[in-house]
């Protein structure tokens, strides 16, 4: 059976993540180790301890979720006594999962993808003042019947242009939308008049996946320039393209098209159905993406592995 291994993105952690993994196994131990070392901070005691509002703050929320699914990458790599690629076609990430799959298969280091996150995250959360964005799911509607409602939030009463563009394309009707936080909040009450089932302003602390990110990803195109990305042994679907990649310096250029460009993930899982991947596989924190793939494609298979327990019954599976 052809599987995918995918990494999920912010919006996944919660206190205690990683934990038991930690007890568990000395392989997790160590990968939580060496991400405190290589950010000179305590990032495994707030995982395990929080507080939750310090936690989800965007530049410590992004390196522990990686630092969770490279702990559950490392256990299964020396329990199952192979390599993670060895048992997958593809990888794949939503958003700042896309670091953690590239960490996953060695293109990049460990401490290095845990410096990038960090500096990413910071970068995020500086890129725009806060309360000056947001994000809003809208449920129940189509990606043309969004990007028309985005179009035409952006403007407002005066004619003046606003950002508002659909940043994650998830699932059969749940797009994300983000920009300026009035022109999301028109985009709100537009979806209401369109039939949206709901839609919800979401509790983050910046408008991702957007133009307003701009600065942001200038910031990571210097960070990434200073990096070296081995090849992988295997392609990365990427998330502003939807396909697989496997060329250096195009993974570096996405990395940096990420940051202001939507999440095609809907159509990524999609193409690798195309491909012949029936099992989708997500590694570390929660259950978002393997909820996903099951709205996205009922005949694709979704596992999530984030637990001792998991990580048991995974490898009995194969």
């Amino acid at each position: 059976m052809q599987r995918a291994f995918v990494f999920p993105g912010q919006g996944s952690q919660s206190v205690g993540m990683g934990r038991e993994l930690a007890e568990a196994f000395p392989a997790a131990r160590m990968v939580f180790e060496e991400v405190d070392d290589a950010l000179s901070q305590k990032l495994s005691r707030l995982m395990f301890e929080g507080p939750a509002d310090e936690l989800t703050l965007t530049e410590n929320a992004q390196p522990a979720l990686m630092a969770t699914s490279l702990a559950v990458v490392r256990v299964i790599e020396e329990e199952g006594g192979f390599s993670l690629f060895d048992k997958a076609s593809y990888v794949a990430g939503h958003s700042l999962g896309e670091y953690s799959a590239l960490a996953a298969v060695r293109t990049l280091s460990l401490a290095e993808t845990a410096r990038l996150l960090k500096k990413r995250g910071q970068a995020m959360q500086q890129a725009v003042p806060v309360g000056t964005g947001a994000m809003a799911a809208l449920l129940g509607l189509e990606m043309p019947t969004v990007q028309e409602i985005a179009e035409k939030a952006a403007k407002d009463e005066d004619g003046n242009h606003q950002v508002c563009t659909a940043a994650n394309d998830n699932a059969p009707g749940q797009i994300v939308i983000s920009g300026h936080k009035e022109a999301v909040e028109r985009a709100v009450k537009l979806a209401g008049e369109a039939g949206a089932k709901r839609s919800v302003l979401l509790p983050v602390s910046a408008p991702f996946h957007c133009p307003l990110m701009a600065p942001a990803a200038d910031v990571m195109a210097e960070a990434l320039a200073e990096v070296v990305f081995a090849v992988p042994p295997l392609p990365l679907v990427a998330n502003v393209t939807a396909e697989p990649v496997q060329e250096p310096e195009t993974l570096r250029r996405l990395l940096v098209e990420q940051v202001t460009g939507m999440v095609r993930w809907r159509e990524s899982m999609l193409a690798m159905k195309a491909a012949g991947v029936e099992s989708i596989v997500e590694l570390g924190a929660g259950k978002v993406l393997s909820g996903l793939t099951k709205r996205i494609d009922r005949e694709l298979k979704g596992t999530a592995v984030g637990t001792p327990e998991d990580i048991e019954a995974f490898l009995k599976s194969l």
